[in-house]
């Protein structure tokens, strides 16, 4: 079988989840794995190039579809500015309002833009963009204000996608996102089966552990279907307070042990899926 571009994202998830787990990953390790679980989807990578090419191409138009937007929008806002300045030197209120209605326009252009700028194509939460532009400082990994920080990871979610398949596994991941949305919080997915969450000013570490708990307990108790069987999903948090300035990978590092500690006791309660 050919390779196309939705094969080669299976295969380049299934091999993600396997070198995760290595401490030490050379370019010969990872074409070795990536090829095994080719082979294991029958799929032929002899026309790489073409596919690879042709998700290149998607993408640059994407992003240049996204620049032309952008640039056409900038150039509207600077002459309804222009506009607006002559109008109020004339005193032309016809204009003014002309002027009005057309920036109101271009300001809801420009969120539907930033909507599809931060948005995760998979689960429809924030993305890492959005995290570095509304909670980072400008070009930096240090944080504008303190806040508190949740660092999720789904428990067996390899075995989910090795028995039911990765369909099943993006519903999976789908569902537990729309859980957490269920908090009114910043939903972020960070990478593959984790999520961070940002959560409210007035939200402290507590209070961020207890919510968390309590929706893992409702999560565990739902039961999933893939054809005739059924499966239960859950998942570990970290939580760790930051303050104006500290970095995101000290909290995340934090998060992360706390993280870790919480998935050694909720594997003793919840042995599989």
């Amino acid at each position: 079988m050919q390779a196309d571009s939705k094969v080669l994202h299976i295969i380049s998830n299934e091999t993600k989840e396997d070198i995760g787990e290595l401490n030490v990953v050379t370019p010969s390790i990872y074409t070795s794995i990536f090829s095994k679980h080719a082979d294991t989807h029958d799929t032929d990578l002899s026309d790489e190039d073409k596919v690879t090419n042709n998700f290149l191409d998607e993408k640059i138009s994407l992003f240049e579809n996204l620049q032309n937007k952008t640039s056409k929008n900038a150039l509207k806002l600077s002459e309804n500015t222009n506009k607006a300045i002559s109008a109020i030197q004339d005193k032309d209120e016809t204009v003014l309002k002309k002027v009005l209605q057309e920036t109101k326009e271009l300001r809801d252009e420009i969120e539907k833009l930033k909507e599809h700028l931060y948005k995760d194509e998979l689960t429809n939460s924030y993305n890492r963009k959005w995290l570095q532009d509304n909670i980072l400082k400008d070009g930096t990994k240090n944080f504008k204000e303190k806040g508190t920080l949740a660092l999720i990871d789904l428990n067996y979610f390899k075995t989910v996608n090795d028995t039911f398949g990765h369909v099943i596994g993006d519903k999976v991941l789908l569902f537990i996102t729309n859980q957490l949305k269920e908090m009114r919080e910043h939903v972020v997915r960070y990478g593959g089966d984790e999520f961070i969450i940002i959560f409210s000013k007035n939200i402290t570490k507590k209070i961020a552990l207890s919510k968390l708990d309590k929706l893992r307990e409702s999560v565990i108790k739902k039961k999933l279907k893939s054809n005739d069987t059924s499966f239960r999903v859950s998942f570990s948090f970290g939580v760790s307070e930051f303050k104006e300035d500290d970095t995101l990978t000290e909290v995340l590092e934090l998060a992360d042990k706390n993280m870790y500690d919480d998935k050694i006791q909720i594997k003793k309660r919840v042995t599989g899926i």
